[in-house]
């Protein structure tokens, strides 16, 4: 492991500690955790979280975490899928296989097989796979978004040894202060010091073509909910992404949040003590419910 990895790992985890702190399981949410859908039983393994009472099928939210493709897990994005969970949705809180233990497509693999999971074991859950949706933040949204394009694009999914489930692709999304498009200009820059933790050939320009998500999104991408607010470093990727999905006619929203108190920065939406991050769980989930 990297020293950079070791570095933001740490530092991540102190901040996420101290945002979480208190918190515990809400009523009304039924939790089933530590459910294997591969079989990598330290990588491979993810919570589903259920309104407590409520009649399935129910539609599903799948999350994927941030964390800089090389930090997070289901423990981070437990309070927040909960949140989520509460709103009437089953919830998937799924850790993935991380850089640079893991290259790409490490991750997307391990996404492809949470859908499958998703599909094959909807009865005993009562989950209503015709209503499968997700969300991602940071690099989580970066991830979901190949993950879209995998589904929806043929060609696109033609240049990867992944494949979806067949026939497949989410109802709608909710792409959360995420990257979009990589360029890498300086070597010394943070992103392309983790593009070459991330990445099997270290960020080469096929490798960023390969992990673009503007460019190969058509208009089969799901309808999407694209998030960001006016601190966060990653402001700058929404509306590109934002400005193609309405090239292409996709439905879509773009929302820039603002703090009523203070500024919000990047991933505010996972504070479960802010008022402004269940506003944006509010929101997502108003979005969904437009496609049930």
């Amino acid at each position: 492991m990297s020293e950079l990895t070791d570095d933001i790992r740490k530092v991540f985890k102190e901040g996420d500690d101290v945002r979480d702190a208190g918190l515990t399981t809400p009523a009304g949410v039924v939790r089933h955790d530590d459910i294997a859908y591969g079989p990598d039983a330290a990588w491979q393994v993810m919570d589903l979280y259920l309104p407590e009472g409520a009649e399935g099928p129910l539609p599903v939210i799948v999350s994927f975490h941030g964390g800089a493709w090389v930090y997070g897990d289901k423990e981070r994005y437990q309070w927040y899928c909960m949140d989520l969970a509460l709103r009437g949705f089953a919830v998937v809180n799924f850790t993935y296989r991380l850089a640079p233990e893991f290259k790409f497509p490490s991750s997307l693999e391990d996404a492809c097989l949470v859908f499958s999971w998703v599909l094959e074991h909807a009865q005993e859950y009562g989950l209503d796979t015709a209503h499968v949706f997700a969300v991602g933040d940071s690099a989580g949204a970066h991830l979901l978004g190949l993950f879209s394009n995998l589904c929806t694009n043929p060609a696109y999914a033609d240049m990867l040894p992944v494949k979806a489930p067949a026939g497949f692709a989410p109802k709608a999304i909710a792409l959360n202060c995420g990257q979009y498009h990589t360029e890498l200009d300086d070597p010394e820059e943070l992103t392309a010091k983790l593009m070459a933790e991330y990445l099997p050939e270290h960020g080469t320009d096929a490798e960023l073509d390969l992990i673009e998500v503007v460019g190969h999104a058509t208009e089969a991408f799901p309808p999407a909910y694209i998030m960001t607010c006016e601190a966060d470093f990653l402001h700058d990727q929404a509306a590109p992404l934002a400005r193609r999905l309405r090239e292409l006619e996709v439905s879509h929203e773009l929302h820039i949040y603002c703090g009523v108190a203070e500024k919000l920065g990047h991933v505010f939406h996972l504070n479960m003590k802010s008022d402004d991050a269940r506003r944006v769980n509010d929101d997502e989930c108003v979005f969904f419910r437009r496609f049930l």
